[in-house]
């Protein structure tokens, strides 16, 4: 079995706003596989569907986004789950507006709810799939971006991420996250010979020091 968390807040005020993709990819993922039958287990909403041959556990933390590990970690001991058994969905602001990464392990890189789950389940080696939300508006904090909804040019840009992400998540859980990273990333631009030397004309000359 997988368990996919996707990682929000509860209550109607958070649904649409930017923290609460990781929610909106589930309800989307849920819809695809017949998942209606939620129930509350460890400060969590949980339902269960098969993708293929391999059962999954939908999970959407109800503990707010900072402390999404005290729900996934209990959760995956309960159900006797590797860490490797573990793929969490969850938005990023270092990436533009619906831009999908997904990565093998890694560290929280600045994700509260990624360093929450990251302290309860004590291992980074499991599949994240992230949801690029873009940074900030010039003198906007990282509260009042995060918890705002999307803006009318964004929104059908995290639509489509989601229907994107959705055959790459079961790419993940049937064939393995390489093959999914392989298939479904952005592929890298590489950059003309001419565009290099332009680059390096561009680029400012550095003070000695």
């Amino acid at each position: 079995m997988k368990m996919i968390a996707g990682l929000g807040n509860p209550g109607s005020e958070y649904a649409k706003t930017k923290h609460n993709v990781g929610f909106m990819f589930l309800d989307a993922l849920a819809e695809k596989l017949g998942a209606d039958n939620w129930k509350t287990k460890y400060d969590a909403l949980v339902a269960e569907g098969r993708i293929g041959t391999e059962k999954v556990l939908l999970v959407k933390p109800l503990t707010y986004m900072n402390e999404s590990g005290r729900a996934v970690g209990p959760l995956l001991s309960w159900y006797k789950l590797a860490p490797e058994d573990l793929i969490v969905v969850h938005d990023d602001m270092d990436i533009p507006a619906g831009t999908i990464r997904i990565r093998r392990k890694g560290s929280a890189g600045g994700h509260n709810g990624m360093k929450s789950i990251l302290y309860h389940v004590g291992d980074e080696n499991f599949p994240r799939l992230r949801i690029g939300i873009g940074r900030p508006l010039p003198g906007w904090t990282v509260v009042n971006h995060v918890l705002a909804p999307f803006s009318a040019e964004d929104a059908p840009k995290i639509r489509e991420a989601i229907e994107y992400l959705l055959p790459a998540l079961e790419c993940v859980v049937t064939d393995g996250v390489d093959l999914a990273m392989n298939r479904y990333n952005p592929k890298k631009q590489k950059k003309k010979p001419a565009e290099k030397k332009e680059a390096v004309e561009a680029a400012p000359l550095q003070e000695e020091k």
